[in-house]
């Protein structure tokens, strides 16, 4: 599944192209792709035909767009957003005159802002919304305040002069139950440490709730654990605030580091906007390393079961913790 490095590459290589362009014409191909809109299909091309995308922005593996006040839409009484969430295998393809992909779902077809260099207008671009194993959506979805009046998620360019634009600091309702990640500036590391610390649970079960922190999942929870030195079933009421706050400083870096690769491909299913691979998979040290070397002391990476999938590490940099007594 896409994580947060995944979904920021997606968002940054859409930015360009969607911020402040219009959508000229929506395809909806497999209704499928639309299990989170609130209506059929022609509801959700008709909400979104006509309609100025004011910028692109994430938090966690969420991604959305929100669309600008309308004066000739009334039937538009409320701030929206369309929203996407890549799934197990979504890709959204940014391009022109383009071969169909297969396993298409949605393809939006936008007018960017702006000339090009003979001061024609830019010419019109495809978003193909492709997802193979159709867990992956779009929906238009209705907008509210942040609670804590911060920007609600990440967003690289500024819509126009206005920092302080309205959608900043709205977010989806179907995204507003998800916790802020770590790259986030207002990311609140004490309210984790504290969330962390009234919980009994394994770390790794903490870092995957996306209700205490989002955009990690199982690769880059893996790869910050052995970076910390932590085994994934310490329990996280008894870990000191040093120890989490050093597993949050390696969680930020192993992210950065995979945002600078643009991601963890491992197969076709994750591309970015023009369809090319990341390459994290390259500097990965323990996750799908079974068997290979640790790099920090060599003792083989092993693999354990651990919530219906995997948990990879070093047996000796990532000792199990010992059995509370009873």
């Amino acid at each position: 599944m896409p994580e947060l490095p995944e979904v920021e590459v997606v968002r940054a290589g859409l930015e360009p192209a969607v911020t402040g362009a219009v959508v000229l014409g929506v395809q909806v191909h497999d209704e499928r792709a639309l299990t989170r809109h609130d209506g059929p299909a022609e509801d959700f091309v008709h909400r979104l035909t006509g309609r100025t995308i004011a910028a692109a922005v994430r938090r966690g593996k969420f991604m959305w767009f929100p669309l600008r006040a309308d004066a000739d839409r009334p039937d538009v009484d409320r701030p929206e957003a369309l929203v996407a969430h890549l799934g197990m295998s979504g890709q959204i393809l940014l391009g022109r005159d383009r071969p169909a992909a297969r396993h298409r779902r949605i393809v939006l077809d936008v007018q960017p802002p702006g000339t090009d260099r003979d001061g024609a207008p830019e010419a019109p671009v495809q978003l193909e919304f492709v997802d193979q194993r159709t867990f992956g959506s779009m929906a238009i979805d209705r907008m509210l305040p942040t609670i804590d009046g911060a920007p609600a998620g990440h967003a690289g360019r500024i819509d126009g002069t206005d920092p302080d634009a309205d959608w900043r600091r709205r977010i989806p309702f179907q995204v507003s139950h998800i916790a802020r990640d770590p790259l986030d500036l207002a990311f609140d590391d004490d309210r984790f440490i504290a969330a962390a610390r009234k919980r009994s649970s394994g770390i790794k079960r903490v870092l995957l709730d996306q209700g205490v922190v989002s955009g990690i999942g199982n690769i880059y929870a893996d790869e910050s654990l052995w970076a910390a030195r932590l085994h994934f079933d310490r329990p996280t009421d008894r870990l000191p605030r040093a120890t989490l706050t050093l597993l949050l400083d390696e969680v930020r870096a192993v992210l950065r580091r995979a945002l600078e690769d643009g991601g963890t491909s491992f197969d076709a299913q994750y591309v970015n906007v023009n369809g090319q691979s990341g390459y994290f998979s390259q500097r990965l040290a323990v996750y799908g390393q079974q068997g290979e070397p640790c790099p920090r002391c060599g003792t083989a990476i092993v693999r354990e079961a651990f919530m219906n999938r995997s948990s990879h590490r070093c047996p000796v940099c990532q000792p199990a913790p010992r059995q509370r007594r009873r």
